[in-house]
């Protein structure tokens, strides 16, 4: 499974709120991650204890793509590493929205007028299965956004946009995306929004 593509998402065992604040990312704790390997074409999911097994499989990576992973998702994984994760090569999909529109989007904006679908539950729901001891609930909403997630990013490297719901013209608007490439982190200049 060398240099597949991974897509990925974490949820943790605290919220903010619990470890003093939205700098203390290292103390969060992961409960479990979910990722989808290209090439196999498998979902897989790791609970903390397997973080090693998944922490090979970054090694490997060909690329790793997220959303939110930039801001969230490596950083909360970063103490369980011990080489740095912004050596990876990554794709974030908010990062290249943000970019595009100026502004964040949640994923479940974007999934429900690019996809159709909606996100299974929210993080705050996924904590309190921790505290419940529920870890196949939270396995299954993980592996729900990794789903998600891929697809997005698959209709936009097919597509080479994806869509929201604009208040400003009322219906869908395109988001100019280039996920075909191997990096995100281009600067992108003169963007058009397509409305729908």
């Amino acid at each position: 499974m060398d240099n597949e593509d991974v897509v990925f998402d974490i949820e943790t065992q605290k919220s903010f709120d619990e470890v003093g604040g939205k700098d203390n990312f290292g103390k969060l704790g992961v409960s479990v991650i979910g990722a989808y390997i290209y090439g196999p074409g498998q979902y897989l999911i790791f609970e903390e204890h397997e973080i090693p097994a998944f922490e090979k499989l970054l090694q490997n990576a060909g690329r790793v793509i997220g959303f939110n992973i930039h801001h969230f998702d490596l950083a909360v994984l970063q103490p369980y590493i011990s080489w740095n994760l912004k050596s990876l090569p990554t794709l974030d999909l908010m990062d290249d929205v943000k970019k595009s529109l100026g502004h964040r989007l949640y994923l479940d904006s974007l999934a429900d007028a690019t996809l159709g679908i909606r996100k299974s539950g929210d993080g705050l729901q996924a904590l309190r299965w921790y505290k419940e001891g529920k870890m196949d609930e939270i396995k299954k909403y993980c592996l729900k956004d990794v789903e998600i997630t891929k697809n997005l990013y698959e209709f936009g490297k097919k597509n080479g946009h994806v869509l929201f719901y604009s208040r400003d013209t009322g219906g869908r608007t395109a988001i100019p995306v280039a996920w075909e490439k191997p990096t995100s982190l281009a600067t992108k200049t003169n963007v058009q929004l397509k409305i729908f």
